[in-house]
């Protein structure tokens, strides 16, 4: 496969639409799904060291479930329709997972969808035709690395240790390492040309094989060449637009863009099992914090064998959508608000037309007695209101005392803010702190 680039694919991508989406959908799906079986994972028994623990599955016997790959349900206009109403803004589908089952149509392989199935749609050009209708950013997932490929070398129960140990893995020949290299790149290229703009392009399986292996830097020029304006995750080693935590957020928000990718359980596709579910307050929590210190939440569902997502996946996606519809202001196209010493609690902002800013404060927990916010320019305070009601809430204010003594026509102090216990939202109070763009001579205290 040859790479070429061009002196304009070699600029990076813009970036600025990333900030700020909030909440995106992430979609691992495949023929383990028919079986309650982990994605991919499954036939290596997970990952050593690693929750949770997966019974491991013979190769053959996994790789041969996707004959019977059959999702007669599959309906991803109501898999839009649910995320977006839930607060999604952008989606990214696995087109192929480590186990090199492509769910899309390739002329590479015989091992996809299209060939290797009874049901023989592109699921993949119908998932990205039915987001982008609703308004979705496109991103689709592509595992480098490909478990069934006889030249990557294939996994066989002889040759791959169960549990999987990160670092020892089969290796073939430096030939069957080149051919499967062009392999990879030309499944790569089918999805940057077939699917028309992408907006996202999200590597996954940098833990196999060296940097140098795989050339990462000729992987990054090879999707800009193709898709310039897309982006794509930091496991391009070296060469990532964004980053990508996985199960947890950072203790410190990383420089530049990021998103924190989640399970809704434990487990990334549909397992049977697996009835670990974070409540939706937790997942709204979650996806809060993550805004509020400047990143996004990929939340993850895995849609069963028959092509439906799992209700408790619905009943949380319908939750978070029913706290959306009241609230979802404090989450869209902001910015990170106050310091943890300010407000005890995750916060966002913006910046109103009039010059002003509005402050978000979302309770994460119940309220005991007041809510206290520290250093504000306290007099330019115009109200304080519930966002999921729109009514007023009692406040007052104390200036910095060195800032008054000084005269100080703009001091900062302390904003006292009472809650009544009736108004409190059941997964997430969010108070509105108006700021006007200069400090009014007589406060608006209420």
């Amino acid at each position: 496969m040859t790479i070429t680039t061009t002196a304009a694919a070699a600029a990076g991508p813009d970036s600025s639409w990333f900030r700020g989406l909030g909440l995106g959908l992430f979609i691992h799906w495949g023929h383990a799904s028919t079986q309650g079986w982990e994605l991919s994972w499954q036939m290596t028994g997970g990952v050593h060291g690693q929750l949770p623990e997966l019974d491991p599955v013979g190769c053959e016997e996994y790789f041969a479930n996707a004959a019977d790959f059959d999702p007669q349900d599959f309906d991803p206009v109501q898999w839009a329709e649910l995320a977006w109403t839930a607060g999604a803004r952008y989606v990214v589908f696995t087109a192929k997972h480590h186990d090199g089952f492509a769910m899309f149509d390739t002329d590479l392989s015989d091992y996809s969808i299209t060939r290797h199935t009874q049901f023989r749609r592109d699921v993949t050009r119908e998932v990205v035709d039915a987001f982008r209708a609703r308004g979705f950013r496109i991103g689709l997932y592509f595992s480098i690395i490909d478990w069934h490929h006889p030249d990557y070398p294939r996994y066989t129960d002889g040759t791959v240790r169960k549990p999987y140990v990160i670092g020892d893995y089969p290796r073939g020949t430096a030939p069957q390492w080149a051919r499967y290299r062009s392999f990879m790149l030309g499944q790569l290229d089918e999805l940057l040309t077939n699917y028309g703009p992408l907006d996202i392009v999200w590597l996954d399986g940098e833990f196999e094989h060296t940097k140098q292996e795989w050339r990462f830097d000729e992987i990054r020029a090879f999707i800009r060449e193709r898709q310039p304006d897309a982006l794509v995750n930091d496991r391009c080693l070296d060469h990532g637009d964004f980053t990508t935590p996985e199960q947890q957020l950072p203790i410190v928000a990383p420089g530049g863009p990021w998103e924190a990718c989640m399970t809704m359980n434990s487990t990334w596709g549909h397992v049977l099992w697996d009835d670990d579910w974070k409540s939706a307050a937790t997942l709204l929590h979650t996806l809060v914090e993550a805004v509020a210190m400047g990143g996004n939440l990929l939340l993850n569902v895995g849609p069963t064998g028959a092509g439906q997502l799992p209700e408790p996946a619905v009943e949380r996606l319908e939750a978070l959508g029913r706290w959306m519809e009241r609230n979802g202001e404090s989450l869209r196209e902001v910015r990170p608000g106050l310091e943890i010493w300010q407000f005890r609690g995750p916060s966002t902002r913006r910046v109103r037309t009039d010059g002003g800013e509005r402050l978000y404060l979302h309770l994460t927990m119940r309220p005991y007695g007041r809510i206290t916010v520290r250093d504000l320019p306290v007099r330019r305070v115009t109200s304080v209101t519930l966002l999921g009601d729109g009514g007023p809430l009692k406040w007052t204010f104390q200036p910095r005392l060195t800032d008054v003594h000084a005269g100080v026509a703009d001091p900062r102090g302390e904003l006292y803010i009472t809650v009544p216990e009736h108004r409190l939202d059941e997964l997430c109070t969010v108070l509105v702190v108006d700021l006007g763009p200069q400090p009014l001579e007589r406060p608006a205290a209420a």
